[in-house]
């Protein structure tokens, strides 16, 4: 499935949010990106404008094409409790999203090079789809094979920012996706809200 390969500091640029992780780039020019810099007259948006580029910001946050990002809204939708809640929730449970918040992979698109590439198990089952969702109490670990990989094991030493949803056993090389973020713990900026607006007209 293609994934976008483009500019990164572009795209978050434009979004108005470094959705790609720390960017030097972001940093110089927090704003939208154009020939005419920030000297350009801001255009008001539409309610569907802003509904649109807030599914889009999310998109592109996950990594997660039209088809797939639709039907994991649909599947959101169909389940008990807050459909943008739900959405967040089963985003959250990407297997490599999952790989990521653990700090195996500095970006998203490179836990899911590590998951694609078979370097990680699920309850002990070689998994190379990076969109398998987790359920509470699923356990995943480094391959056998992999644990000497250089950049998996810089990555699992490193100190990353710790999940109340997640566990890591070092020792073991091991984790466990132990529930379902609440909202309040999910740090991405992004308003579900909008999206459920955009996607139920």
């Amino acid at each position: 499935m293609a994934r976008y390969i483009g500019p990164t500091s572009k795209k978050a640029r434009a979004f108005g949010d470094p959705i790609f992780g720390f960017d030097k780039a972001f940093d110089r020019k927090k704003y939208a990106p154009g020939q005419h810099g920030p000297s350009r007259k801001k255009k008001q948006r539409s309610d569907y404008a802003v509904q649109l580029m807030e599914k889009q910001k999310a998109k592109y946050t996950y990594g997660v094409l039209e088809r797939q990002f639709r039907k994991t809204f649909d599947e959101a939708a169909r389940a008990h409790g807050v459909t943008g809640e739900v959405l967040l929730q089963r985003l959250e449970a990407r297997l490599d999203n999952v790989i990521f918040r653990l700090g195996l992979a500095p970006t998203r698109s490179g836990a899911r090079q590590l998951v694609s590439h078979k370097h990680v198990t699920v309850n002990g089952v070689v998994t190379n789809v990076p969109s398998c969702q987790l359920r509470p109490g699923d356990k995943l670990s480094i391959r056998g094979k992999s644990q000497g990989n250089g950049n998996i094991q810089l990555g699992a030493k490193a100190e990353v920012k710790k999940f109340s949803w997640l566990d890591w056993n070092p020792d073991k090389n091991e984790g466990t996706f132990m529930a379902y973020p609440e909202r309040a713990h999910i740090p991405e900026k992004i308003n579900e809200q909008l999206i459920v607006e955009l996607y139920s007209k």
